[in-house]
């Protein structure tokens, strides 16, 4: 698969050609859903408890997470919960239950969800997420119904970003990557996904609503999912 033009990626962001496209694939955080949660509970919640647990102050405890969030960055392990929490001592499961109240889908999300799935393409969502995030992140939305297949990357071993991650997904899930859409807000992902062959890829601009928009040049891109509407 490596090495197919990208033909429909000439296209305007906004203005996709559906009638090319019979998979949707999406990223879980900073795509459907706000990534503003996770951005407090990584840069505040796990430092507070962290120092806590530990007796340090609050710059403390960020100075000795600091070199574990640079060195992990691209790994499988940056996204596993398990392995954070061996790191720190602390239960991120737990921690990210017991916060729960903040995780929200990006305004759009929900109405290009039934869009997509009212047309009658499949519909995955595709995330690096450790499962007990993502499936209390479903859970707590709702949402988990509206996919009809919610692929993880731990099951596969590597995360999207790396080379071997789309041949492993498409030995267990078929798919035509000419015929699909992938949607994500990380640049690295998209480049994995652009150098696999997809049809048509976009990348989100504001993945995090407590952050300002971003300035994409490499991708065609959106704010919101709800830019790609109307399906035709």
């Amino acid at each position: 698969m490596r090495g197919y033009h990208n033909d429909m990626d000439s296209t305007p962001a906004a203005s996709l050609d559906w009638t090319r496209v019979e998979h949707v694939l999406l990223d879980m955080d900073g795509t459907v859903l706000d990534l503003a949660f996770d951005s407090h509970f990584w840069t505040e919640l796990v430092p507070v408890h962290y120092a806590r647990l530990h007796g340090l102050t609050l710059q403390q405890a960020q100075e000795r997470l600091a070199p574990f969030f640079s060195g992990l960055q691209g790994r499988l392990e940056w996204y596993c919960l398990d392995h954070w929490s061996e790191l720190t001592g602390l239960d991120l499961a737990a921690l990210k239950a017991a916060a729960r109240a903040r995780i929200a889908p990006l305004p759009g999300s929900e109405a290009f969800l039934r869009a997509v799935r009212d047309s009658g393409r499949s519909l995955w969502l595709v995330t690096n997420a450790h499962r007990d995030s993502w499936r209390l992140k479903m859970e707590h939305t709702g949402l988990g119904p509206r996919f009809d297949l919610i692929l993880c990357a731990h099951d596969f071993g590597v995360p999207k970003e790396d080379p071997r991650f789309w041949p492993a997904l498409r030995q267990q899930h078929d798919f035509d990557p000419r015929r699909a859409l992938f949607v994500d807000d990380s640049l690295p992902v998209l480049r994995a996904a652009r150098d696999y062959g997809f049809g048509a890829l976009r990348a989100i601009r504001h993945p995090d609503s407590s952050q300002p928009r971003r300035e994409i040049e490499e991708f065609a891109a959106v704010d919101r999912l709800e830019q790609l509407l109307p399906i035709g």
